[in-house]
């Protein structure tokens, strides 16, 4: 356990020693069941806020999901604390009004809660689809460019540029009826750049026509899916 997580635990218990220190102090150990179901329901509510951060997915979207989350958790919190704390002062003998009422937001709070946990998974599968598309694109091309200019044949030179162009200018957005095309691409390329290090003109130049007649495939399909 490092220093930091040792530090947060530290701030996360500040608020629990103080309220208990408070809430025992000032009203004693005798009360009513109202008053210890809203004792729990307020440890509940914060013990949310400190668990929230584990309910977040891991992307490079984190940062988003985790604002909206932690403003569920928080306003649910500081609303269970103010009736909470009202109940307390209240000391009421009968449990139904505060278990029902606390219950009711603690419900309400689950359902905004599991909401939109449903919708940042969701958003996070879209986001990470799109990175992989994105760096599929990148990869392609990058690894053509770096062929440009290497073989000795000014044809076979022509041809790699218009593959890397080709790439290059591609839609990043893909499916999954153009996957074997993308695959086949990246075999076509570890080809093209043997090719080139063997220095075969033929085969640098068929190799790069077959990268561009595949790419044009794939993103023909793509049109047509749209």
């Amino acid at each position: 356990m490092n220093k930091k997580t040792v530090l947060w635990i530290i701030l996360d218990l500040i608020f629990l020693a103080i309220f208990n220190t408070v809430f025992f102090v000032m009203t004693g150990l005798q009360h009513p069941a109202s008053v210890w179901i809203s004792y729990g329901f307020i440890h509940f509510a914060y013990l949310m806020v400190i668990v929230t951060p584990f309910l977040i997915r891991k992307s490079s979207s984190s940062a988003v999901f985790g604002f909206s989350l932690y403003s569920i958790s928080s306003t649910y919190f500081l609303i269970e604390f103010v009736t909470g704390i009202v109940f307390i002062i209240l000391k009421s003998d009968s449990l139904k009004v505060a278990l029902v009422v606390q219950i009711v937001i603690a419900g309400i709070y689950g359902i905004l809660l599991i909401s939109h946990l449903i919708a940042n998974e969701s958003t996070a599968d879209s986001v990470e689809r799109h990175e992989d598309e994105v760096a599929y694109i990148k990869t392609a091309a990058s690894r053509v460019k770096a062929l440009v200019g290497k073989a000795t044949d000014r044809k076979a030179n022509k041809e790699i540029e218009r593959a890397y162009d080709l790439l290059h200018s591609s839609p990043t957005k893909s499916t999954s009826t153009v996957r074997y095309l993308e695959s086949s691409v990246m075999s076509q390329i570890s080809d093209l750049e043997d090719a080139v290090q063997s220095g075969e003109t033929d085969l640098i130049i068929a190799t790069a026509g077959e990268i561009i007649s595949t790419m044009e495939e794939r993103n023909r399909k793509l049109r047509l899916s749209n």
